[in-house]
């Protein structure tokens, strides 16, 4: 009997290594993670730049058989989103898809990630700290912020003073777009700058910024937003100011709301992204992590300008409320 029962046993424990082994779980330094699970934390939720990616992302993770969730933050703040990454680390996915809310603040949580063996794919957002994740993908920022110089100069006649608002110090991707408005803008001569204001990401913030520059600027030819928050709340601003249309508007993006005040006129232009295409890629490079094949560090995707005369040839890239 007892040397029945130690067969037994002996055929349950390799049983059991067999089936450790066919699991579909990633060994050696990888912690045990799930080879194919990956989670999107995106930078804030219900926003559709944000939910764009994740159609993309799911779709993409869909189709090279991977799973893929999403876990987001309530605001796009280094506080809120730090325990939604530390939640998710504790389920050990494969590969963590995230855009980090602050360059710098972010570093230390996912840094940890990393060292628990997840795959880390930057989206949107990056760190300073470039040796964190194995692969970034994001708008060419800096050229949208070009773009957005260039647009806004055939908007105003290439004449006067300009304004940019911006979300938060320290996020990369806006920073980077203000940079590139700001270098653009010294090709046109006679338009001046009257630098970046941050509101917090808070459009009631950018509301009161825009009636005060224009107590102390009456001849504010133009504004850049360079974001959702930051547009909405300039219009605000110049429309309790009487000044909708007369000062021209310039925002990122292309959600929902953001198209319909371009059809309104409310916005002149729009700096459209590929949120989709960013999420798909961010999926491409998780996998070829998670299968040991090459990964690309840095990809950057286009980004479109669209007035009210082009906006119906453009819709492809209008962001969506819903996958």
């Amino acid at each position: 009997m007892a040397k029945r029962t130690a067969v037994v046993l002996g055929v349950m424990v390799t049983a059991g290594a067999l089936l450790a082994g066919c699991g579909g779980k990633v060994g050696g330094d990888s912690g045990g993670t799930d080879a194919k699970k990956l989670v999107l934390i995106p930078g804030v939720a219900d926003e559709p730049f944000y939910i764009s990616m994740q159609c993309g992302a799911e779709a993409e993770a869909a189709k090279l058989g991977y799973k893929l969730t999403t876990q987001a933050p309530t605001k796009f703040d280094a506080g809120a989103q730090t325990p939604v990454l530390t939640g998710v680390v504790a389920n050990k996915p494969g590969g963590i898809l995230i855009a980090p809310t602050h360059a710098t603040a972010m570093a230390v949580p996912i840094k940890q990630a990393k060292d628990a063996g997840i795959k880390i794919i930057e989206v949107d957002t990056a760190l300073e700290d470039t040796s964190i994740a194995l692969s970034s993908i994001a708008s060419d920022n800096k050229k949208g912020g070009q773009l957005a110089a260039q647009t806004l100069a055939k908007l105003v006649g290439s004449k006067g003073p300009v304004l940019v608002i911006n979300t938060k110090a320290g996020t990369s991707t806006t920073d980077a777009r203000a940079q590139g408005f700001e270098e653009a803008l010294k090709a046109y001569p006679e338009m001046s700058s009257l630098g970046v204001q941050y509101n917090n990401n808070e459009a009631a913030q950018a509301a009161s910024i825009v009636t005060a520059t224009l107590a102390a600027h009456p001849d504010l030819a133009g504004i850049f937003a360079t974001n959702l928050s930051s547009a909405e709340g300039a219009a605000t601003g110049l429309r309790n100011a009487g000044k909708l249309g007369q000062v021209k508007l310039v925002g990122f993006d292309a959600s929902p709301k953001q198209v319909e005040d371009l059809k309104a006129g409310t916005v002149q232009a729009l700096i459209a992204q590929d949120p989709g295409g960013i999420g798909a890629k961010g999926v491409d490079e998780a996998a070829a992590a998670l299968e040991g094949k090459p990964v690309t560090r840095t990809i950057q995707t286009d980004m479109v300008a669209i007035t009210q005369a082009d906006m119906d040839a453009n819709s492809k890239y209008f962001y969506k409320r819903k996958c």
